[in-house]
């Protein structure tokens, strides 16, 4: 005998919104043990990564000279430390070596400074660097890894350079921390001055998840403080001024020196 209309509507409403809770129950049971529905697992409660920190980027910066010899170099940036100025010297692509300073807000304020050191005799001639003319402007058309090469090529460019810039406080780490300070600054990332300042401004990051452009961090002056800093090259290897006196070099991680004094690194870079 075939359901009428009636008991057709009957049978699709009792599966419907009047179906009490316990048979729900009995039916969600009932399937689970048939094998038709999947176990639910619960996945453990994550904790969120930390954000990752981002350095402020380099605004207009003067440049200035163009020395065939690096010790003429040395002594305009040594005369700009005297007065004040947080100033370094770099092998320009020319092959001639060039010195910079400053972090302006705009092209204005970086030409008036400029002029009060062209009256003071201090230098002849200058040129205001923008933000565009930055590595990691074009970072936005070439992605991120461009941006990492570009910092370690720079790097690559100081081997071998005598390391005399810097102040006179080599506990602060200044040397070592005024080359990767140069090397990210050359590339439009205003990385602070000290080795203790650049280990707390940037990201914390496992030994295993090293890439180029990275920051890692010794402690060299006894004890656990950050007194020294290199930029990671790739294939375990990191650039670094190793003192005073001495030249800028390339160095294994895996160094029995360096790897006893290890304390970690850091990414400034997405």
């Amino acid at each position: 005998m075939r359901p009428s209309k009636r008991s057709k509507k009957i049978l699709r409403t009792g599966l419907g919104s009047n179906m009490r809770p316990s048979f729900l129950k009995a039916l969600a049971l009932l399937l689970l043990l048939s094998g038709c529905v999947d176990r639910v697992v619960i996945s453990p409660r994550l904790e969120p990564m930390p954000p990752q920190r981002e350095l402020p980027r380099m605004g207009y910066t003067i440049q200035m000279g163009a020395f065939s010899i690096v010790d003429n170099a040395i002594r305009l940036t040594e005369e700009l430390e005297r007065q004040g100025l947080n100033a370094y010297y770099f092998h320009h692509k020319t092959g001639l070596f060039k010195v910079r300073f400053g972090d302006f807000p705009s092209r204005e304020a970086a030409a008036a400074k400029a002029e009060e050191l062209v009256t003071a005799g201090t230098i002849d001639a200058y040129y205001i660097v923008s933000p565009d003319d930055y590595a990691l402007a074009r970072a936005r058309i070439y992605g991120p890894t461009n941006l990492r090469d570009e910092i370690v090529e720079t790097a690559e460019s100081f081997i071998g350079l005598p390391y005399r810039w810097g102040g006179s406080s080599p506990d602060e780490g200044f040397d070592c921390s005024g080359l990767a300070m140069a090397v990210y600054q050359l590339n439009g990332l205003n990385l602070p001055r000290s080795s203790r300042e650049q280990f707390m401004a940037g990201t914390q990051l496992e030994r295993s998840g090293l890439a180029k452009g990275d920051l890692v961090f010794f402690a060299t002056s006894g004890g656990k403080k950050t007194s020294h800093v290199g930029v990671y090259a790739g294939d375990g290897r990191f650039i670094h001024a190793p003192g005073r006196g001495k030249t800028i070099r390339r160095d294994p991680l895996s160094d029995g020196y360096y790897a006893a004094r290890y304390v970690g690194a850091r990414t400034y870079l997405r």
